[in-house]
């Protein structure tokens, strides 16, 4: 689905061997270490064949943290968008982040969920 993608760890040049060592960070600790910035950006979820629609509460190199009225259980695979404003990124149009990853938290407060996912995969698209 996204043959152009790129890893963090490639994004940055860091050698592949490096990323094996540190396997798919299943570590909850070591996916908490990158500095998280509270951006509220639109975010598309897709959940099975419908998506959902809500905004990031933060994010980090490593990953993202949103809210959902659905249960997403940790482990699970999940595909989003993130949309960037073009005057926020400096472009003529506005960016969307594609993004594969996993969830690795999943908490309730308030009757709305809130999911932690690493991001495995992403890749830029102009509109």
């Amino acid at each position: 689905m996204f043959p152009d993608r790129q890893t963090p760890a490639q994004e940055s040049g860091e050698q592949e061997s490096a990323q094996a060592e540190t396997g798919k960070r299943e570590n909850y600790a070591e996916m908490q270490s990158a500095v998280r910035f509270p951006i509220k950006l639109p975010i598309s979820v897709k959940l099975g064949s419908s998506e959902s629609h809500t905004e990031t509460e933060n994010i980090s190199a490593n990953g993202v943290l949103f809210r959902l009225e659905s249960d997403m259980p940790v482990g699970s695979p999940v595909d989003f968008t993130i949309s960037l404003p073009a005057d926020v990124v400096g472009a003529k149009s506005d960016v969307q982040l594609d993004c594969r990853g996993r969830v690795v938290r999943s908490s309730d407060e308030g009757g709305r969920r809130g999911v932690g996912v690493v991001i495995d995969e992403y890749r830029f698209e102009r509109r």
